[in-house]
């Protein structure tokens, strides 16, 4: 019986996985027979959010430049490296240009047919355009995965789920809401991609309130705006007449920070330095269950590893903000307990001008306690932070902000390690350091100017009048003022599905065989390889593995920046090295045609 892998979502995580599995496979398998499947209703490569069919007004957050798919030397694996281009050196683009998502869709496709034609002439590549509905089989044998419209299962050694976000049953706020808009006649767009919603139900010059001010709103914005045949004209927006009144709110009351818009110059801070092996190898060691403590264990490690960057770019780089030298504030800095308030005495001491000391509580709530008298007054506060936000991120003065996106980037990779990425930190690090492209702000500001775009502040309620039937909401730095609105949009992605609101027929079953849950809901994996924790004390599942934002491992980018360690590539390879040493080896070598060979 051929060996066999099947890998259940074929988009760029599990493409990644493909090669990482073509990468090991002349060490851990030699040159026999072996059988790859690839399960996903969506095209190969780019898979459902990538898709190539989709519209050329939505962008990456990412430069050109900034997008790989290969490893390099700074990623930490045990795996052979396979470097490769960029997206900017592969499409063409100059690479300070933010690409098209069809454009990034057709780099992965691109990858995906390297990988498969790096296999050995006696692997078969697969591809079955279907959803996977469950997988059994004994712990100690093989599995089968059973796909939709198929009848008979796939038999594998080893199964690898790279699934995505997936779909949840609405929770029971987003069942209330649905419930009232149905009885009034209104419109409820619940949690959803935004480039699979239906707009077409936002009527034009109607208000349409929306809870949620990331990415998913930014895309809201273009596809009911230039998707409607308005147009920009410098910093002057042209409307189509076609577009809603977009009355936008968050917990924050802000969009996420802008991407830097300089280039770097220098060398990046030594990192990890605080938080790093000698901080989570301990954590790792401990025996037993007990959670980590993230509040009052993890985060005064890693606000210290954050303010460690940026000092050091400032002595480095901009030497004239800073008193004394270099080594005399490490040496001060190593020995001060990591609580707010030793930091800030030795940065006090070393930075003279406040302005210059980061202050990550600032950040993440920059509007924090502001009370505004006047709706006007509010729409200048909003448009006066989104100025101030994208001048200092497009002033290379201020490269202390990159050095801080680099320690962002080296803790997440230290958090996979522990497999399980707490939601408060996910949050704040999308907020700074995966936020839209300025020149998405700029269009902000002009849609702002034109009326199209009205800010709710932070704070924001949402509630419903059964009298007058409409949804209202309110900001909390405008006590009193209620926005009245017959649509509401909730502008994200559904959070990750617990096991009683999944509507993944395969996370279901999974869950039915003996998987265990996490206590947020997530899947527990194990951290170190990726395979499956199971409840009742089995541990890891010896042959299924999974990855991605359903899991406890969160969303460790697919593909990244070159030259940052990449995360998502030493878990791609971790957990292709361990579903090799599943495989029996053999020696015969027959050679059958793949469809994707």
């Amino acid at each position: 019986m051929t060996p066999a892998i099947v890998i259940v979502g074929a988009g760029p995580r599990g493409t990644g996985i493909l090669e990482r599995l073509a990468a090991n496979l002349p060490e851990l398998h030699g040159d026999g027979p072996l059988d790859i499947h690839l399960v996903d209703p969506y095209p190969v490569g780019g898979g459902r959010i990538w898709r190539r069919e989709q519209s050329p007004l939505l962008w990456m957050n990412s430069q050109a430049a900034d997008v790989t798919m290969f490893t390099d030397d700074t990623v930490t694996m045990e795996g052979p490296v396979r470097p490769g281009p960029t997206l900017a050196q592969w499409s063409g683009l100059d690479g300070r240009t933010f690409p098209t998502r069809p454009q990034q869709g057709a780099y992965l496709r691109w990858f995906y047919e390297q990988a498969v034609a790096s296999l050995p002439p006696a692997v078969t590549v697969h591809e079955h355009r279907a959803h996977a509905l469950r997988v059994d089989g004994p712990r100690d044998g093989r599995q089968r995965v059973w796909l939709e419209g198929r009848a008979e299962p796939l038999t594998a050694d080893a199964v690898i789920m790279t699934i995505g976000h997936l779909e949840a049953e609405t929770d029971d706020e987003q069942r209330r809401l649905a419930a009232f808009a149905h009885r009034h006649g209104l419109v409820h767009l619940p949690p959803d991609f935004t480039a699979d919603s239906d707009l077409s139900v936002l009527p034009a010059g109607e208000p349409v309130i929306v809870r949620g001010f990331g990415l998913a709103f930014i895309d809201l914005m273009v596809l009911l705006t230039e998707g409607r045949g308005g147009r920009y004209e410098g910093d002057e927006y042209h409307p189509s007449g076609l577009e809603p009144i977009l009355y936008v709110g968050s917990r924050r009351g802000v969009p996420y920070r802008s991407k830097i818009g300089y280039d770097r110059q220098g060398d990046r801070p030594p990192l990890p330095r605080f938080f790093g092996p000698a901080q989570i190898d301990p954590v790792l060691e401990r025996p037993g269950p007990a959670p980590v403590d993230f509040e009052g264990e993890l985060w005064p490690l890693i606000d210290k590893e954050l303010r460690f960057a940026h000092c050091h770019r400032l002595f480095t780089a901009h030497p004239e903000r800073t008193r004394g030298t270099w080594a005399e504030f490490e040496e001060r800095y190593a020995a001060a307990e990591p609580t707010a308030e030793a930091l800030d005495l030795v940065i006090a001491d070393a930075v003279p001008d406040p302005a210059d000391r980061l202050d990550l509580a600032a950040l993440d709530l920059p509007l924090l306690g502001e009370r505004h008298t006047s709706y006007e007054h509010l729409q200048d506060r909003l448009r006066e932070h989104i100025t101030a936000d994208l001048d200092r991120r497009h002033d290379p003065a201020r490269s202390e902000d990159l050095a801080v996106f680099d320690g962002l980037l080296s803790v997440y990779g230290q958090l996979l390690r522990l497999g399980s990425v707490e939601s408060r930190w996910h949050g704040f690090f999308s907020y700074l350091a995966s936020g839209p492209p300025g020149p998405r702000l700029r269009q902000m500001l002009a849609l702002s100017r034109a009326g199209i775009v009205r800010f709710l502040g932070p704070g924001i309620t949402v509630d419903t009048d059964e009298r007058q039937g409409v949804f209202r909401a309110s900001g909390g730095s405008l006590p009193g003022r209620w926005t009245e609105a017959r649509a509401l949009v909730e502008a994200r992605l559904p959070e990750p599905p617990t096991p009683a609101l999944t509507r993944s027929p395969l996370l279901r079953a999974l869950y039915e065989d003996g998987a265990d849950t996490s206590e947020s809901g997530l899947l527990p994996i194990d951290p170190a390889d990726g395979r499956v924790l199971e409840r009742d004390g089995r541990g890891p599942h010896p042959r299924r593995f999974a990855l991605g934002p359903y899991t406890t491992s969160r969303a460790a980018p697919a593909f990244t920046r070159p030259g940052t360690g990449g995360p998502g590539f030493r878990q791609n390879d971790a957990v292709a090295r361990a579903v090799l040493a599943l495989l029996p080896h053999t020696t015969e070598r027959p050679y059958a045609e793949g469809v994707a060979r």
